[in-house]
């Protein structure tokens, strides 16, 4: 990470701590900082987080039950500059992230990205965000 991407992330950690401490939700956090950073989805919940790149794929280790083949840093950053540039995410790997930023898929990517991914993966990630009650962000 740059250190102007590490500053950037320290100062939405320090403003998502603040908005937390006054009720604010991750989702409602994620929003806020969109105002300020022009970033993807998936790049603003992981600043509304206040996970690094490396705490992000740690955890997600931890929840795939992965060594480090099912997510890398480099990939990381690849997903989170989709669709512009990058890579798009598998559902599963959405699922995994969501779990960790304690939110849904869908709230991962746009609304207009997420009407190019199949009928089948949509009902999964809107199935998920409609049944999932257990959230909760990894920090």
């Amino acid at each position: 990470m740059s250190d102007s991407g590490y500053q950037r992330l320290l100062d939405c950690r320090r403003r998502s701590r603040y908005l937390r401490e006054h009720g604010f939700t991750t989702d409602q956090i994620a929003v806020i900082l969109g105002l300020d950073h022009p970033a993807t989805p998936l790049r603003l919940y992981r600043y509304a987080i206040g996970l690094t790149a490396a705490q992000t794929v740690d955890a997600f280790h931890r929840l795939s039950g992965t060594d480090g083949a099912g997510l890398r840093e480099s990939r990381l950053y690849d997903y989170e500059i989709w669709p512009r540039a990058g890579r798009r995410p598998s559902v599963y790997t959405l699922c995994l992230l969501a779990r960790i930023y304690g939110t849904c898929p869908v709230n991962l990517i746009p609304a207009d990205v997420l009407a190019t991914y199949s009928q089948r993966d949509q009902h999964t990630m809107r199935h998920l965000a409609s049944t999932d009650s257990s959230r909760t962000p990894t920090e």
